[in-house]
């Protein structure tokens, strides 16, 4: 086999595994949805419903076909993007998350922007002065930070931000903003408590990384003849972390993905993960289905991509 197909092979090996990993999750997710306790049925006529009006209401619904059935029937319909039908609003779930999904997006990239650099930063001076009063600063200033769960950083936000200097406000609405510093108020708030706990776990990833690279010989050979600190990080050190980096980075913004659920429902902003919560005090199969699906999408998606810039940064696997 030729060296040069190697790099290719992983990544279809890479992508391979993702896909086969979506079509787990995918099972996981639908049966775990069919486990939440209340008949649908029953909740969408409501109590003085009678017993033929709810089995009636079932079988429009196909809920007393073979769940297995109903999931691979589901499960054709999401490949060839058709999410179904919501239970409670009779809309296509498609329509009903279109608006949701880009306030979410927005959010995260937002959040992205503002966090990514940071802490880019923050982890390579870290690592460049390792063991001097700034490393330490940040390193115990990170672990506090991710001892912290994000329900309390937000409340501790609303508690300093909205109520002792009433700066901005406690709630997130996400609505059409004509100025920048409108935006910047409606957004403060989620992107501040996000931006604090993806910002830990990306800087001690990326300090621990580049500390890694710079323990190796060729770049303490660099150094011995007489390279300065700045470039050995920077020239030697760094583009061969890439890889790590890569993989810091992909987990810190997987767990914006799970967090973005707890910051929505606390700050009432209008994004997907509010509109799960939602659906899932009204048993909204289709529509918990569908929006947990983005979760796991998204999330698979960013450790793949991880996975593909490790991979072709290699430079043993590129030659």
């Amino acid at each position: 086999m030729p060296k040069s197909l190697l790099p290719w092979i992983l990544v279809t090996q890479r992508l391979g595994i993702a896909l086969l990993t979506l079509v787990i999750v995918s099972f996981a997710v639908f049966f775990a949805t069919e486990l939440l306790p209340g008949d649908v049925a029953q909740i969408l006529l409501g109590q003085a419903a009678t017993p033929e009006a709810v089995a009636g209401l079932r079988t429009a619904m196909g809920l007393d076909e073979p769940a297995m059935q109903r999931f691979v029937g589901w499960l054709v319909g999401l490949a060839g993007g058709d999410m179904g039908t919501s239970y409670v609003n009779k809309m296509a779930v498609a329509d009903l998350m279109g608006g949701r999904l880009v306030n979410s997006l927005r959010l995260a990239g937002v959040t992205t922007l503002v966090s990514v650099p940071i802490a880019l930063t923050l982890g390579i001076c870290a690592a460049m002065w390792k063991g001097s009063l700034f490393d330490r600063t940040v390193s115990i200033l990170t672990i506090s930070v991710i001892s912290v769960p994000e329900f309390m950083v937000a409340t501790l936000a609303v508690l300093i931000f909205a109520v002792w200097l009433g700066w901005l406000p406690a709630l997130a609405y996400g609505a059409n903003v004509d100025s920048w510093s409108a935006m910047l108020r409606a957004y403060a708030m989620p992107v501040i408590t996000l931006g604090f706990v993806v910002s830990a776990q990306m800087i001690r990833m990326t300090r621990a990384a580049v500390i890694e690279t710079i323990n190796t010989p060729y770049v303490e050979m660099a150094l011995l003849k007489g390279a300065s600190r700045r470039r050995m990080v920077l020239g030697h050190a760094l583009p061969n972390a890439l890889g790590p980096i890569a993989n810091a980075v992909a987990l810190s913004l997987s767990y914006l993905v799970g967090g973005v659920i707890i910051v929505e429902t606390i700050f009432n902003y209008p994004g997907v993960a509010k509109l799960m919560v939602d659906a899932v005090s009204t048993r909204d199969l289709p529509l918990i289905q569908s929006c947990a699906m983005i979760f796991c999408v998204s999330y698979l998606s960013l450790i793949t991509l991880a996975d593909l810039i490790a991979i072709l940064s290699n430079p043993r696997l590129r030659r």
